[in-house]
């Protein structure tokens, strides 16, 4: 259904990275789920109402919640789509990411309202008229919620969105609460145990791991998380592609929002390049980044002696060092200034985030390692923090 509206109502439906493609996506699969969730939640309203059981009516109002998030999926992904204004010149990327998040605690609070009720229903339980039709009526309704799971997992990563995942994790998730439901209106029906209270204890769990998992990965975006590391991997191998560049650092991704990123990072070059032969160059680089990334990328040029070998030489040195301070330290920006006795090391030290060294101890080891180890020469150290 979905392949066939899409075919019918978006126009270049193949080009998922543009904005107004991913948000044509995204609403198409919201309003299809909240018509689909209102039809599940009004049939199975009736088979609880029918039954008496506990466990098919709260089944039936996360249905209901699900379509109101969906209603709100629906309102962020329209809203994202707003053109940047002067108070907001970045776009509204992320309310995408905010909406998501919505979803999930709508969730939780759902989860969370039907485990409060199966509670009480555990110190008093009420007999349950387990018919067929209810049955039918749920496992119909299961079949649905494995399409929903199905397509908007398929779409979210076609459009690369949190909030449809966030959608599609909850669909698998009622699919296996219907089914705990079903399996247990079947014990009853079969055997007259009532395990209805048990039953829906067991779907308001489902349903609070799904919310917890859903408002994780939608939070994270918010927060400012790292970035994809083939995202890293590929911006670098477009970078240093370019002859003029020798080595580049201190890369940040900004996430402004699906389809709105902007990075910058510095580049070095030598320094007895043409200048404008090198500027041209970045330009180059830079189109090349919006073009193939989609992004928006500010390069910083940082000229560097590539032909001195004294200096290459201490460099190296240098390199080594900061390994011996972490494995995975590096540096850039090393300059050489000789003194009459002494010579100043100047270079900025990069610590990966994993390490547990404070900014000082780091400057503090490195300092010591250079004076022990290169006779007559001083570190003049900036610590780095790492990005990505």
């Amino acid at each position: 259904m979905i392949e066939l509206l899409s075919r019918a109502l978006i126009r270049d439906r193949h080009n998922y990275t543009d904005g107004a493609v991913r948000r044509a996506y995204g609403m198409l699969c919201s309003v299809v789920g909240i018509v689909l969730n209102l039809i599940l939640f009004a049939g199975k309203y009736a088979a609880g109402a029918i039954s008496g059981s506990i466990a098919i009516m709260a089944d039936a109002f996360n249905n209901l919640s699900d379509g109101g998030s969906s209603l709100i999926t629906l309102v962020g992904f329209k809203f994202s789509g707003m053109r940047p204004d002067k108070d907001h010149p970045f776009g509204h990327g992320r309310i995408e990411y905010i909406s998501g998040f919505a979803v999930s605690v709508a969730i939780i609070v759902m989860g969370f309202e039907l485990g409060k009720t199966s509670v009480e229903k555990l110190f008093s339980p009420e007999a349950v008229d387990a018919s067929w039709l209810s049955m039918a009526i749920l496992a119909a309704s299961i079949c649905v919620k494995l399409y929903m799971f199905s397509y908007n997992r398929a779409i979210a990563a076609k459009i690369n969105s949190d909030a449809m995942r966030a959608t599609a994790a909850d669909s698998l998730s009622d699919a296996v609460a219907t089914t705990a439901v079903l399996v247990c209106t079947l014990i009853s029906r079969l055997w007259n145990v009532n395990l209805d209270a048990w039953c829906g204890l067991l779907v308001a769990v489902f349903i609070l791991k799904a919310g917890y998992e859903a408002a994780r990965d939608t939070l994270s975006p918010l927060l400012g998380r790292a970035p994809d590391p083939q995202l890293v991997e590929e911006i670098r191998g477009i970078v240093m592609s370019h002859e003029p560049i020798v080595g580049i650092h201190d890369l940040v991704v900004h996430d402004y929002g699906p389809g709105r990123i902007m990075i910058s990072l510095h580049c070095e070059v030598p320094e007895n390049g043409d200048i404008l032969e090198i500027h041209e160059a970045i330009d180059h680089i830079e189109r090349e980044l919006s073009e193939r990334i989609g992004c928006d990328a500010v390069i910083h040029m940082d000229p560097i002696a590539t032909h001195d070998k004294a200096v290459a030489e201490m460099r190296q040195k240098v390199a080594e060092l900061a390994c011996e301070v972490d494995p995975k330290a590096s540096i850039h920006d090393f300059r050489m200034v000789k003194g009459t006795n002494n010579t100043n090391l100047i270079f900025d030290m990069v610590m990966p985030v994993e390490n547990k060294m404070t900014a000082d101890e780091a400057k503090e080891k490195i300092t010591e390692l250079v004076s022990e180890r290169l006779p007559n020469c001083t570190a003049v150290v900036t610590i780095d923090e790492s990005f990505v």
